[in-house]
């Protein structure tokens, strides 16, 4: 695909809508209408002039005429005539026929599936990939990029409190002096020892061996990323009182 930039590339695409959209507190539905919308899914194939209707993370109707009610709904509409729908999200697994069952398929863009599309202009989008590619090779022609419901470009630029990736490489640790998930952490059996220290390294004890595994970690909300001295990744989450890792169940002792 061949793409000649012009003047008018860089556009000024519902402002009005994003700004409410940014503003929407009070959980009002957000309706894209009038879209080419490429669902991905099996059984809803896709659509010209159709609409794509979400409440906060979640994708709550696809399809023509959802418009209709947007009055009744109090939905904030953006007006995507001349544009295409695509899912920011790849299920390439289920794209090769991997996947048994619709219902085992991700990322489509189908009622009570995430809110995660691209909208790019119709003749940048004759399939997926290509709407995609516009992302990867030329953001700035991009529309919009919705994640979990939230506009993360729009009108080919970064919107204002985008969430920002995370920088490469392991942080530096935070001081966790008082954290509660301080502490060492025993699992059901009393096999693996986890001790999590407040200057952010961890120190394990398998089956009477100290120190079989050491390094550093980081939590992130209820997750745990684990980079071990010896090169390798692992992970673990946190549910209520418990430590779930590697296939332990852990306690703090």
């Amino acid at each position: 695909m061949t793409i000649t930039l012009t003047d008018a590339d860089t556009v000024s695409w519902n402002p009005e809508a994003l700004d409410e959209i940014l503003s929407n507190d009070e959980g009002r539905p957000v309706l894209f209408t009038n879209a080419r919308i490429l669902t991905m899914d099996p059984l809803i194939g896709a659509m010209v002039g159709a609409d794509i209707l979400f409440v906060g993370p979640l994708i709550v109707g696809v399809g023509p005429g959802i418009v209709t009610a947007a009055g009744d709904d109090n939905a904030i509409v953006v007006d995507a005539t001349g544009t295409t729908v695509v899912p920011a999200v790849m299920d390439a697994i289920a794209l090769a026929g991997g996947r048994g069952h619709r219902s085992e398929y991700v990322a489509t863009l189908a009622p009570g599936n995430t809110t995660d599309f691209l909208v790019v202009p119709d003749e940048l989008a004759d399939d997926v990939p290509d709407a995609v590619a516009t992302l990867l090779t030329h953001p700035e022609r991009v529309r919009a990029l919705v994640s979990a419901g939230r506009p993360v470009l729009w009108a080919g630029a970064d919107v204002p409190g985008r969430a920002a990736a995370p920088e490469t490489g392991f942080p530096d640790a935070e001081d966790l002096t008082g954290s509660p998930r301080v502490g060492v952490w025993i699992d059901r059996n009393d096999f693996l020892h986890q001790e999590l220290t407040a200057d952010g390294r961890y120190d394990e004890t398998r089956g009477g061996r100290p120190h079989a595994y050491q390094g550093r970690y980081r939590i992130d909300g209820d997750r745990i990323d684990y980079l071990d001295d010896l090169g390798f990744w692992a992970y673990g989450e946190f549910r209520g009182d418990e430590l779930h890792h590697a296939g332990y169940v852990m306690k703090l002792g």
